[in-house]
């Protein structure tokens, strides 16, 4: 079909513009009328919607969707549903009320996608930069059910558990982050500044200095030489891991490591089951079918190897084999947990018991966030001590040393 642009003004009489996709200018002002709006302009034209023309610093320098404007949209969809308001009505609405330029122009070809006979889903599916696969598989899911407003509901529940646990996570990690910054901007300070001031006073003596003044001192002067080449490794080795990371395998094998760091490994792991669970549960609530659901969830966990696994237990669901077998076989539920997922398989209360499970998981990762700091604590005075106590034999023993050369002249 050809595409329109077109010129209106709304309720308020502000000017709108766009492009639509009907068969001809007539079925395109009747699009219009029927959300609120009166035609001024209809011409016939070769650009769609996401070919508008915008300058290459408008398109750098434009701000960028963020999950909270989705999670709002999701609220207040809802509230617009559950109160009678035709969706080509809200989400006009909505688009004139974005503060976020960015995401009125996706609610903008939302709009007129479905002018143009596409499925909710399917119009945002031509974002896929906005909108998570589970998202849209949650929205086909309400079209399928009829339950379209209730699905919004328990999406904006989802995306604000996910928002909430990424702040506790930056919480959690501002303090140490900042301890390990300060260690490195030290070290840095130190090797450039004092220990080639120290080398200076050293080289005065012609004394033999100790191992560790030397291996200090050699290593200042490969810095102070060669800092251009130090930076050229350590962006070359940040870029390379992220090329790596980027691949299937990398990015399996990154993501099934970080399970085993110490400390944080286990709050990844707790994490990334409370995000499994609670979508599941949000799935199977939905009247999504099991083996659907598996396939669904398997792209919200954003991690690679519990990904497997949940795709070895659909996998599993699929040959006939019960859920608790193909999770017990995964190896990554703890027993507590395959208890509840057998007692919800026999009492067809899955999805209740699944909420149970990401609940418990969200109080554990709660807890162990907030004494995350404790814990990290000790390791950086550690380290911090180890630094100290390098420093002061490698700079402070060669005075030492020659102090009792003078005494004894």
């Amino acid at each position: 079909m050809p595409f329109f642009a077109y010129k209106a003004r709304n309720s308020r009489g502000e000017l709108i513009q766009g492009v639509l996709e009907s068969v001809d200018s007539s079925a395109v002002a009747d699009q219009l009328f029927s959300t609120g709006v009166t035609p001024i302009e209809i011409l016939l034209t070769k650009k769609t919607v996401t070919s508008t023309e915008r300058g290459w610093w408008e398109r750098f320098s434009e701000e960028k969707v963020r999950s909270i404007d989705v999670q709002l949209f999701s609220r207040q969809l809802y509230t617009l549903l559950k109160s009678g308001v035709p969706i080509m009505r809200g989400l006009a609405g909505l688009q004139e009320s974005a503060i976020n330029k960015s995401f009125a122009r996706v609610l903008q070809d939302i709009r007129e996608s479905l002018d143009a006979g596409r499925e909710l889903s399917a119009a945002m599916r031509r974002h896929p930069e906005v909108f998570i696969p589970f998202y849209i598989s949650m929205v086909r899911v309400g079209e399928m059910t009829g339950r379209l407003e209730e699905i919004f509901l328990r999406l904006f529940d989802h995306l604000e558990f996910e928002r909430e646990m990424r702040e506790r996570i930056r919480t959690a990690m501002r303090y140490p982050m900042f301890v390990v910054i300060a260690m490195v901007v030290a070290i840095g300070v130190i090797n450039l500044f004092v220990i080639p001031a120290f080398a200076k006073v050293y080289a005065g003596f012609n004394a033999k200095l100790p191992f560790m003044t030397q291996i200090l001192i050699n290593f200042s002067n490969f810095t102070v030489h060669y800092w251009p080449l130090v930076i050229a490794i350590i962006v070359g080795a940040i870029f390379g891991f992220k090329l790596y990371v980027a691949t299937p395998k990398g990015c399996y094998k990154w993501d099934k490591a970080k399970l085993k760091i110490p400390i944080i490994g286990p709050i990844i792991l707790k994490g990334t089951l409370a995000r499994f669970a609670r979508s599941f549960a949000l799935a199977s609530r939905s009247g999504v079918p099991i083996v659907q659901a598996l396939n669904v969830v398997a792209q919200t966990v954003d991690n690679a190897h519990i990904e497997s696994r949940v795709d070895q237990i659909r996998d599993g669901v699929e040959r006939g084999e019960s859920i608790l077998r193909t999770a017990t076989t995964s190896g990554v539920f703890t027993p507590i947990v395959l208890q509840m997922i057998a007692v919800g398989e026999e009492t067809g209360e899955l999805d209740s018991l699944m909420d149970e499970i990401a609940q418990m998981y969200e109080r554990e990762v709660d807890y162990e966030l907030k004494t995350l700091s404790s814990k990290i604590e000790p390791i950086l005075i550690v380290g911090l001590g180890i630094l100290v106590l390098i420093l002061a034999l490698g700079v402070f023993l060669p005075i030492w040393d020659l102090g009792k050369v003078a005494m004894h002249k």
